[in-house]
């Protein structure tokens, strides 16, 4: 016990250190007040366990992403948001069904397995096949369809666990590229390990693609034991043959939407900065990491922010509609407030998890740069440090950064994150609260400094053009 309350009261002291470098010495120790006020005292925990309690999965066009979209208006309106509004946006609606596989020979198996998203079902009696290995997507776009054809192919490829989540961007083309690539082979049938590291016999599922007018075959998950168990066998040199059944499948286009709230600016000529998160998530489990956990953090940081006192340009958060199943909200917003974009200074997403923030980064020009170093004592307290200008931003915000909004963008620690992503596990007891709050206190200082700057962080050329 003593140890741990030694390292709170050294925090502490730490946090009450006076700003100092680079930048405009009030706006920082005002963001420093925000910071700890927000790391001492805040509602996140609140925010997540009433979306994942009270609405649990929210997979795109479904009762629970209506139920959501519902619940975020009510809660962001209690919040005190000054202006709270829901915008349409049709999204894809797909049905998960039942999904079954199991190796029939040579050793007779049952495998803990799922649909992909988005993946057709099979027919009625399922689909048996001899397998093929391949090691990654690459690998099997190397073969010629003799050697594909008429098989299920099995790409292997384990997910590598990692503080910033590379291992993921690795690992998840064979997911969304696999059954497009084996079926344009002559392939029946997908399986592949699950981008993902948990040992835990449960399997991940995600997003597939198909390509209109191409052939379409199922897709599936298993998880990391069994995938282990189905390299031992076809490792025996014996013929191993599988069956695979889903019921999965496409239904009509359905209407959801995404839910902006404002902490309106005293500026109206200031523009606004966006804080962002996805409200949708997949049906498995219900969505405390991805993304209930981005939603209570871009909520609450925009309330911290303004506890502090009116802010100078709007702050805007934007709860995205389908981000899992296509960007369906961030390109409805996009055209939505199309001629707003050059009003849009800044843009920040939470879609990570609730891992603490380890690093800042940004995509500016090389002029604002050292102005974003020159934040950094308002943050190094938390433990984090200082990245690159090379910020990607999330998924979500994307377009906006092709359009030439400026990201600033925080790390959070994913070493445990893909362990629960897309899983059954991905439930409220993955959250830290202590972590949450560091993370909460993180982006509540962005938020204030963003909002409140004497001067915008300009505009980023893209190469790519506009929407």
């Amino acid at each position: 016990m003593r140890p741990t309350i030694r390292f709170h009261l050294t925090a502490l002291a730490l946090l009450a250190l006076p700003i100092t470098g680079a930048g405009d010495p009030q706006l920082l120790q005002r963001a420093a007040e925000v910071r700890d006020r927000a790391l001492a005292d805040n509602q996140a925990y609140d925010i997540v366990a009433g979306l994942t309690s009270e609405v649990g999965p929210r997979l795109a066009g479904s009762d629970g992403d209506r139920a959501a979209v519902a619940w975020a208006l009510i809660r962001l309106k209690a919040l005190g948001f000054d202006r709270v509004v829901a915008e349409d946006v049709s999204v894809p609606r797909w049905e998960r069904g039942t999904a079954t596989a199991r190796i029939v020979a040579p050793f007779p198996q049952i495998l803990a397995a799922v649909s992909l998203g988005g993946s057709i079902g099979t027919p009625a009696a399922g689909i048996e096949a001899p397998v093929l290995r391949v090691g990654n997507l690459a690998e099997l776009k190397a073969l010629d369809r003799v050697q594909v054809e008429g098989h299920i192919v099995y790409i292997a490829g384990r997910t590598e666990r990692s503080r910033d989540g590379s291992g993921y961007g690795k690992s998840v083309p064979k997911r969304y590229g696999g059954p497009v690539a084996a079926a344009s082979l002559g392939a029946v049938a997908v399986v592949i390990r699950s981008v993902g590291t948990s040992n835990a016999r449960l399997a991940h599922t995600g997003a597939t693609t198909y390509i209109p007018g191409k052939p379409r075959i199922p897709g599936f998950a298993i998880s990391n034991p069994d995938a282990d168990l189905l390299e031992y066998q076809l490792a025996t040199g014996s013929r191993v043959r599988m069956e695979v059944m889903s019921t999965a499948r496409s239904l009509p286009s359905a209407r959801s939407a995404n839910v902006i709230a404002e902490m309106t600016g005293s500026d109206p000529a200031a523009g606004v900065i966006v804080f962002a998160a996805h409200l949708d998530s997949w049906d498995l489990g219900t969505g405390a990491i991805d993304d209930g956990a981005g939603v209570a953090i871009v909520t609450e940081a925009a309330r911290q922010a303004r506890l502090a006192g009116p802010p100078r340009r709007t702050i805007r958060v934007v709860l995205y509609a389908n981000e899992e199943r296509g960007l369906s909200g961030a390109n409805a917003y996009t055209q939505a407030h199309l001629a707003e974009i050059p009003a849009h200074v800044s843009a920040t997403e939470a879609d990570l998890g609730a891992g603490r923030v380890w690093r800042l980064s940004a995509r500016v020009s090389d002029e604002v740069w050292p102005r974003i170093q020159g934040w950094m004592p308002v943050f190094e307290p938390l433990g984090i440090e200082l990245g690159q200008n090379d910020a990607r931003g999330g998924a979500d915000i994307a377009i906006l950064g092709r359009n030439g909004v400026p990201f600033v963008s925080f790390s959070h620690d994913a070493t445990q994150y893909f362990d629960y992503h897309h899983t059954a596990s991905d439930t409220l007891d993955k959250i830290n609260p202590a972590d949450l709050s560091q993370a909460v206190a993180a982006y509540s200082a962005l938020a204030y400094i963003l909002a409140n700057g004497a001067e915008d962080i300009g505009r980023v050329p893209s190469p790519k053009g506009t929407q």
